[in-house]
């Protein structure tokens, strides 16, 4: 870009890349094309504003460096994000662009699942929203740190409120679900603003008592969610930056212990040479605790430096001096080997403890300062705070660490500590295979953040980790069941694969890494997790068996029945060293990943019906209309989208139908298909609102790939209640108060009433069979929506019974729903 070349950059709405003298670039967005893909930032801005540009200025020095891949990746994500000022502030982690959104509705989840840079996607709680990049990472991010309006720390001042709209709810296609009120999310969708009397008014909600059990009940729930959401995204904030020096520095023990190995270096602790060795790792997880608190006080909003001070004030020789003084009552802890003093401070005992290597309890002190600086800061004059509130901090916080949040720290880390212990000495077959097994799971939503803080702990209490060794069972298996997809993708040329394979594989060999793997590939294909789980589980029993059969020995000379490591490293081929039993543990994490890697290759990865499209992921369907994919090549005899969605040809013939039954016949109903097509579950719909079914439930129906204009009939008898102002949804009340909802197409609200048009009105009586309008399926495909259509009973609670009736070929007017009343 320095060098004036222009570059294209791949958008959700056609847009271009356009570059002006002097080397500043935009994003130029056309207003009218791809109304659905633009999603609902189109709500947000205007046609003038869509249409605007977005320059990304760059010099002759770093961004002039930058690859033109990352900048459009950055330019890319960005806009899907819904442009700059949508981004309250942006960071990052080994893998991860980590983003608070001021509104997670204006994201374009489609265009991010699209674009080549980005592995995965991922919708969080509240307004928070995870872009998986990869190795990549880094350079994206600095590319985007050059975008006007964009900044790591924040993006200005912003009207919204602070209160989360979204509570981070995903389907499998990763689109995000409003929560709070799920119904809500689709009362737009089916009624004009000003209709008051549209399907969710006709439902179980409209009992205002009922609506006050249920917002009770739902904003304990929620506020629940996200305390503990918060607490795990404190807890990742605090180590995500310093993982780059954490791998560094397992890497050197790991080397340094393949050095001894083969006697190039002695092992003895009198050796300078050896002692300067040590220090360069030693310091990393001696001083992790100030590290910490630096990182979990710039998550709070805290003078950084503060909370660094106040941990380094109980690591200071003269503070751990105390230790040794005369007066001081020392313990030794039998469990642990550890000792404890305590001490009288102006008439008070105060618990000394060595605190280096523990996490726990800078991460206690940090949320305490957190209070106590917001506190003083709401009440003190602004011309005496840079001098009264870091002294009142300190002289507040630092006591109370020393005597209270201290050692409790180390009392908590202690606790759990033994309890894991406990359970790997008792039942270290148990412990070895379950721990393997629940690790996928963990992972993808940051459960994993409090064991990494128990590793490091265990390493600073006892000189050894016994978590680490069945860990990297699960790690292994992750990056076998990426080396099976990796021989597929290069077996059947598939070049895309091969390439998110390949930078996923070397990043989990080498670095250890497993979110390129998980959210690049795996969770995209539900499959790979059976195939992991399998080796998970037969590496657990490998890692059991062995480490029971022979036991390792701790420095100290502590015999350990199962795998131990030497220090904290991320699981990877270049850390095996630090694993005792060496031999014990890569037999485990070669069978961990052989065995997914085996079943992949014999049994794929992919459905049977679905070829290479990831599992449930129906948002994709619409890129292959017309027998071709999303390259454009013409693939003959590929399967239509209703193929995939129910995995077997439509019978056009007529079997498999169900007969016809009466529809009202002493307590039952059958509410019959509105158009032709497929007919699928609603989870498979590709609206996570119908996939959770807030709005009842129901079936979906896929019509077929070359439907044009089709006539949308009455599926029962009944009053019109809702007519969308544009034409794409239906509400009708039968007159034994059933109530069914059509609507046609995902996101085709957007369309404006493009390819709709309506015969009926709100009010009107309709009989079963009777028009409501028509649709044009090829003008929803053209616009790049979900042609799916998706209709339910709003007040299915009401019902006995409410039966789909789904994979079965169903014309227009055929029973879909059979309903007990």
């Amino acid at each position: 870009m320095g060098g004036g070349c222009a570059f294209m950059c791949r958008l959700p709405v056609g847009g271009r890349m356009v570059e002006s003298a002097g080397g500043i670039v935009g994003i130029s967005v056309p207003a009218r094309v791809g109304q659905c893909r633009q999603r609902t930032a189109d709500r947000a801005k205007s046609a003038d504003s869509i249409g605007r540009t977005w320059p990304i200025r760059h010099g002759p020095g770093k961004a002039g460096a930058m690859r033109a891949e990352d900048r459009r990746a950055a330019a890319a994500i960005v806009a899907a994000l819904g442009g700059a000022d949508n981004i309250r502030s942006v960071t990052h982690c080994a893998t991860r662009l980590r983003f608070v959104l001021r509104d997670a509705g204006r994201v374009d989840q489609r265009t991010l699942d699209d674009d080549p840079a980005v592995l995965g996607a991922v919708p969080q709680y509240g307004d928070r929203y995870q872009v998986v990049i990869g190795a990549a990472v880094e350079d994206v991010y600095d590319a985007m740190m050059i975008i006007p309006g964009v900044s790591g720390e924040g993006t200005g001042r912003s009207d919204y409120d602070g209160r989360a709209d979204y509570a981070g709810r995903a389907d499998r296609s990763g689109r995000s679900v409003r929560a709070d009120r799920p119904a809500q999310t689709n009362r737009s969708d089916i009624s004009d603003a000003a209709d008051a009397d549209d399907t969710a008014n006709t439902s179980d909600a409209a009992d205002p008592s009922a609506r006050s059990r249920l917002l009770t009940r739902g904003a304990v729930a929620e506020t629940a969610t996200r305390a503990v959401n918060w607490f795990f995204e404190y807890l990742s904030d605090s180590f995500r930056p310093i993982i780059g020096v954490l791998l560094g520095a397992s890497i050197v023990i790991a080397l340094v212990n393949m050095l001894i190995a083969v006697g190039v270096i002695p092992d003895d602790e009198a050796s300078a040479g050896w002692v300067f060795v040590k220090t360069m790792w030693k310091g990393v997880f001696y001083f992790l605790p100030i590290i910490v608190a630096y990182n979990a006080s710039k998550k709070l909003k805290v003078d950084p430096w503060l909370g660094s001070m106040i941990m380094a004030a109980l690591m200071t020789p003269q503070f751990t001096g105390l230790m040794a003084a005369p007066t001081a009552r020392c313990v030794m802890d039998p469990t642990l080997g550890t000792r404890s003093c305590t001490i009288d401070v102006f008439g008070l005992p105060m618990q000394l403890n060595d605190y280096s290597g523990n996490v726990f309890v800078p991460l206690i002190m940090v949320l305490a300062l957190g209070a106590t600086y917001h506190g003083l800061k709401a009440v003190l004059p602004r011309s005496v705070r840079i001098v009264f509130l870091p002294f009142l901090s300190m002289v507040l916080i630092t006591p109370l660490t020393a005597f209270v949040l201290g050692p409790f720290g180390v009392w908590l880390s202690r606790g759990i500590g033994v309890s894991l212990a406990w359970q790997s000495t008792h039942a270290p077959v148990l412990f070895a295979i379950m721990l393997p097994l629940i690790y996928p799971f963990m992972v993808p939503i940051g459960l994993h953040w409090p064991l990494n803080a128990l590793m490091i702990v265990n390493v600073q209490m006892l000189g050894y980790d016994f978590i680490q060794g069945p860990m990297a069972v699960w790690n292994f298996a992750c990056f076998g069941s990426t080396a099976g997809v990796l021989f597929l993708a290069v077996r059947e040329h598939d070049d895309a694969m091969r390439r998110t394979a390949t930078g996923a594989l070397l990043a989990g060999l080498l670095g250890g890494l497993t979110e390129p793997s998980l959210y690049g590939i795996h969770l995209r294909y539900r499959l790979i997790y059976r195939r992991m789980l399998a080796g998970c589980a037969v590496g657990g029993v490998t890692i059991a068996l062995l480490g029971a059969l022979f036991p390792a020995t701790a420095s100290d000379g502590t015999v350990v029945h199962g795998v131990i490591a030497s220090s904290f490293a991320f699981t990877s081929l270049l850390t095996i060293p630090l694993f005792s039993r060496m031999g014990v543990y890569a037999a485990s994490i070669a069978v961990a990943f052989v065995v997914p890697m085996i079943l992949i290759i014999a049994m794929d990865y992919r459905p049977r019906h679905a070829g290479s499209e990831p599992c449930g992921d129906h948002a994709d369907d619409t890129d292959h209309v017309d027998g071709r994919d999303k390259s454009g090549e013409n693939h003959a005899g590929s399967q239509s989208a209703a193929d995939r969605a129910i995995g077997e040809n439509p019978n056009k013939s007529g079997e498999n139908r169900p007969d016809a039954p009466a529809e009202t016949d002493a307590g039952t109903t059958a509410v019959r298909s509105p158009i032709a097509g497929r007919t699928v579950p609603l989870e498979r719909s590709g609206d996570p609102v119908f996939a959770s079914r807030a709005l009842g439930d129901g079936v979906g129906i896929l019509p077929d790939e070359r439907s044009g204009r089709t006539e949308v009939l009455a599926p029962v008898s009944g009053v019109v209640k809702t007519v969308a102002g544009t034409g794409h949804a239906f509400g009708i009340r039968t007159d034994d108060g059933v109530e069914v909802l059509i609507h046609i197409g995902i996101d085709t609200v957007r369309m404006e009433g493009e390819g709709f048009s309506m015969v009926v009105s709100k009010g009107e009586h309709v009989d079963a069979g009777d028009p409501l309008g028509t649709v044009d399926f090829a003008a929803i495909r053209h616009a790049g929506c979900d042609a799916m259509t998706m209709m339910t009973v709003t007040n299915t609670a009401k019902m006995t019974a409410v039966a789909p009736i789904v994979g079965v070929a169903v014309d227009a007017g055929d029973p879909v729903i059979a309903i007990e009343r």
